[in-house]
């Protein structure tokens, strides 16, 4: 499976009821096809408030991302959960709402042995056909997926790629010990060239929400060898990596690409509790990046 070089994890748009908004989810599905040039999309995964949605929820996603997309990207479904049983589940209903992935973050709160870690990533895996792809995102999750184990869970055949959080040194072990074929996707987009120069193959991005085609003529600048066009646009785009996670403190994710899609022409709603709206502070701070000023309308 060829998932690309740019994956854009998608937010959830909600009106102002906090339902779907499927209008708008359209809309932004196309701004990520067309416009901001996304290889694949995650439907329902953290920056889509995965753990607000309902089961019933994230099908309806997973059948309207891949009608919407009708095979001009790859729509892979977040399925990840604490709950091997009802990732297992989840999964294979994902499977037969014909999405051609499957992203399975690390079981959050349970604290799992790194063998633990392997046996419900192996068990999830073993349930379907879908090529799957693990996520490690130990600030989010409380436990880190070793290179040991993500390296050993590589050996298994529809385990295909990671996106993965950690550091440098963590991702170059990776890179190194990973058969053939198997794509490490930096899940920081401020890490994404970094990442890149120690053998990772593309990024999950939130930033390719609002600037998917620089970030794009970065990857394909530093692919094609021109690694200092690659190093300017990094250095161009790092204020908005930082800006939408930090704004002007740390803000939790999807709080500021939210509003920074607001402030470009695509309202998406605000967020679900337990987390918060963004204040006027943070929102003052995300229309100030250069990026988001530029296009604002």
């Amino acid at each position: 499976m060829e998932f690309g070089r740019l994956i854009t994890a998608m937010v959830t748009p909600f009106d102002s009821e906090g339902n779907i908004d499927w209008s708008t989810t359209e809309k932004l599905l196309e701004r990520l096809i067309v416009d901001q040039q996304s290889d694949s999309i995650v439907v329902a995964g953290t920056t889509g408030e995965s753990p607000t949605l309902t089961h019933e929820e994230k099908l309806e996603l997973f059948s309207f991302a891949v009608k919407q997309a009708n095979g001009r990207v790859k729509i892979i479904a977040g399925t990840g959960s604490n709950n091997t049983r009802a990732s297992i589940e989840l999964s294979r209903e994902a499977e037969q709402c014909g999405v051609d992935g499957l992203l399975l973050v690390a079981p959050y709160y349970n604290k799992p042995s790194q063998e633990g870690l392997y046996l419900h990533f192996k068990s999830i895996a073993e349930s379907t056909k879908l090529p799957v792809m693990l996520y490690n995102v130990e600030g989010r999750t409380g436990v880190n997926i070793s290179a040991q184990t993500t390296l050993r869970l590589a050996e298994l055949p529809n385990v295909v790629a990671t996106k993965d959080c950690a550091n440098l040194e963590q991702l170059t072990t990776i890179a190194a010990g990973a058969p053939e074929g198997f794509r490490i996707y930096s899940g920081d987009d401020s890490a994404a060239l970094p990442a890149m120069a120690v053998g990772a193959y593309g990024i999950v991005s939130v930033a390719s929400h609002i600037v998917g085609k620089e970030m794009k003529d970065m990857i394909n600048s530093y692919v094609s060898g021109d690694v200092v066009k690659a190093a300017k646009l990094h250095q161009e785009l790092s204020p908005v990596f930082k800006g939408l996670f930090h704004c002007p403190h740390p803000t939790p994710n999807p709080v500021p690409v939210k509003h920074a899609l607001s402030l470009v022409g695509l309202p998406v709603g605000s967020v679900r509790l337990p987390l918060a709206p963004i204040t006027p502070d943070e929102a003052s701070f995300v229309a100030s990046l250069k990026p988001i000023k530029d296009q604002l309308q």
